[in-house]
């Protein structure tokens, strides 16, 4: 949901559209330096998300912040800037944090996780007074990007100390990308399974249901509106009626605009059967 004009207008906007859950910046994303959050403003969404009825929200961290870089500069204005995103979270009574783990660009995988999960240390030894817990999403492998396997996300994981505040979110369209199926049933409960083995269901808290423009395995990072893509609605059908994440939160990020997300999120609802429906 946009936060035009603040991040207090965005639980009217999501309902508006239709949303039970919702998940913003809470800043501008292009932007290294932004004025803190006004005492009025972090009042005002949290009223807002009880007067709109709102579940749950998350936090998505800003473009900018690459904790696996190995650039002194960009190293040190990650860090603080994922610090400040835990703190406007814990603020504004936001649970998840949804981030991206990071690109090693010009150094090597393994010192980027190591990178990675260094800062989540600090930072979650930083925030012991916060609730906020951080979710890894999943990559679709472009480039020098970590996190498009489930075996690095369950090794960064692995390095974390406080574990109760570390999860996964999972985006379908990148899973698909990076070469994971789950177009039907038997490819679904297959790639769960692998997921479970090598990180765990425990901690997966959150989905991002994305189509993908793109094929299995392209290791690229286009999303295209569910049904409309190369996953089709298989996966989406099975997701929404897998009992096991029935209480999880699941948020859009499809191209079109409001409009799109309208028409998606009644289309998502349709398909879920009657018999499990809560």
């Amino acid at each position: 949901m946009s936060v035009s004009g603040g991040v207090e207008f965005s639980p009217e906007r999501g309902r508006a559209v239709g949303c039970d859950v919702i998940q913003i910046f809470s800043k501008n994303q292009r932007q290294w330096a932004v004025p803190p959050l006004s005492e009025y403003t972090v009042q005002k969404f949290r009223d807002n998300i009880q007067k709109y009825s709102i579940q749950t929200s998350v936090i998505h961290d800003s473009y900018l912040i690459n904790l696996a870089s190995s650039e002194p500069e960009i190293e040190k204005k990650s860090r603080q800037a994922f610090l400040d995103e835990i703190e406007r979270a814990d603020a504004l009574g936001v649970p998840f944090l949804v981030f991206h783990p990071g690109a090693y660009k010009d150094s090597d995988p393994e010192s980027g996780m190591k990178r990675i999960a260094g800062c989540i240390n600090r930072s979650l030894e930083q925030t012991d007074h916060a609730s906020v817990i951080l979710l890894l999403e999943n990559t679709a492998g472009q480039g020098t990007s970590i996190g498009s396997t489930f075996e690095e996300l369950a090794w960064i994981i692995g390095q974390v100390h406080d574990r109760r505040r570390v999860g996964v979110c999972l985006d379908t369209a990148h899973a698909f990308a990076a070469g994971y199926d789950m177009r039907d049933e038997k490819t679904y409960e297959q790639t769960l399974d692998t997921f479970d083995r090598i990180v765990g269901l425990n901690y997966l808290k959150l989905f991002h249901l994305n189509d993908s423009k793109t094929g299995l395995g392209s290791r690229v990072d286009r999303h295209e509106n569910p049904g409309k893509g190369n996953i089709g609605l298989g996966l989406f059908r099975t997701l929404v009626n897998d009992s096991r994440f029935q209480d999880h939160p699941m948020i859009l990020e499809t191209p079109g605009g409001d409009a799109y997300f309208r028409n998606n999120l009644i289309l998502l609802r349709s398909l879920i059967s009657k018999q499990d429906a809560p």
